[in-house]
């Protein structure tokens, strides 16, 4: 099997281990997530990344409003998707984790460097969005275009290279695309939008604290929202990785 890189995956082989052990046998329900992620001492954003990693596996089968239930036993997958993607791949709160940090921080930046056509084009970003949610489509491209507005104000070529490599791995994500197979519906992305326009007012100021905080909020807040979407089980989750207040807020 390939090295296990971070931490989804060794909870994951863990998983796998018992299920190759014999502790568990096809159609036995696994324990839930929170009782998992309390046994091995890491957060529920993790055991929900190691579980879309079996399921991709196609080991488990994880049915909304039922439960994770063991489908296969290493070695028995047919029509097995390459492992090599799988575990190449990175995990969804991973790679949100890393725009949070990232682009909180690009905000600011930006704040101080946009200008009057920069907001023009963020606010025709937000408008198509707005149009997609009307029209109710599953399409984010205004979405990402108003992410890659804003750190294109920066006009510093190596933030625009990072922030479109990690729209990239999202796109080619089968993690993220898994996670979001279990969320029905758009109605969630109009929060989404609101915490857009907020960004976009803080940066027409040109105030780089409340850029800053608005976009690490907004980040926060999608992570929020699809663990809420994605949870099995209920949604009293507890799927903080970090303060939601970045610490250069109280500087």
């Amino acid at each position: 099997m390939f090295e296990s890189k971070r931490l989804y995956q060794e909870i994951g082989m863990k998983l796998r281990d018992e299920l190759r052990s014999g502790r568990y046998q096809i159609g036995d329900r696994l324990p839930p997530e929170r009782n998992i992620a309390e046994q091995l001492g890491v957060s529920r954003t993790v055991v929900r990344e190691a579980m879309i990693m079996l399921e991709l596996e196609n080991l488990i089968d994880v049915r909304k409003g039922s439960g994770v239930y063991v489908i296969n036993l290493p070695g028995q997958q047919h029509d097995l998707p390459s492992l090599k993607a799988i575990h190449d791949d990175v995990g969804p709160f991973e790679l949100l984790q890393a725009r949070q940090l990232l682009e909180s921080d690009i905000a600011a930046f930006a704040a101080t460097q946009v200008t009057k056509s920069g907001i023009a084009q963020m606010r025709q970003a937000l408008e198509l969005e707005r149009q997609s949610l009307l029209a109710d489509e599953d399409n984010e491209d205004g979405d990402e275009l108003f992410h890659r507005l804003i750190v294109e104000a920066t006009e510093n070529g190596v933030l625009i290279d990072i922030i479109h490599q990690l729209w990239l791995r999202r796109k080619n994500s089968p993690m993220w695309q898994k996670l979001h197979s279990r969320i029905a519906g758009t109605s969630y992305r109009r929060s989404w939008l609101d915490d857009h326009l907020k960004i976009l007012a803080a940066l027409q100021r040109k105030d780089p604290k409340a850029a800053r905080q608005a976009m690490w909020q907004h980040l926060e807040n999608v992570k929020e929202t699809l663990l809420e979407l994605s949870d099995i089980e209920d949604p009293e989750f507890d799927g903080y990785l970090f303060s939601s207040i970045p610490v250069a807020i109280g500087e």
